[in-house]
């Protein structure tokens, strides 16, 4: 089991932004959001599921931890307590129509 978590989060990290686009894709995620842990966890589960990956809720908690601190690490995300980040993603900054580009 240990193997495969750990072949996991290498592809989460290798694909950090096709993972965050999907989560985009999934979650109303942009610049500054909140991200709560579980909703870090129950994506990675989807994510890998999507790609009929096989996936556990436990192996999931395990990869959100790791995936998370790996992303506050390149400031993707700031902690904002125990239970979840702000998204610092400037890619995902949501304009109002008229606002310069």
């Amino acid at each position: 089991m240990k193997e495969k978590t750990s072949e996991y989060l290498s592809l989460l990290k290798r694909d950090n932004v096709i993972f965050l686009n999907y989560m985009k894709a999934k979650f109303p995620l942009f610049h500054n959001s909140n991200l709560f842990f579980r909703d870090l966890q129950y994506g990675i589960k989807h994510f890998f599921e999507m790609k009929n990956m096989d996936i556990t809720y436990p192996e999931a908690e395990k990869l959100a931890t790791e995936f998370g601190s790996f992303l506050e690490s390149i400031d993707i995300l700031k902690r904002v307590n125990d239970q979840g980040w702000k998204l610092n993603y400037a890619e995902f900054a949501t304009t109002m129509p008229g606002d310069p580009l």
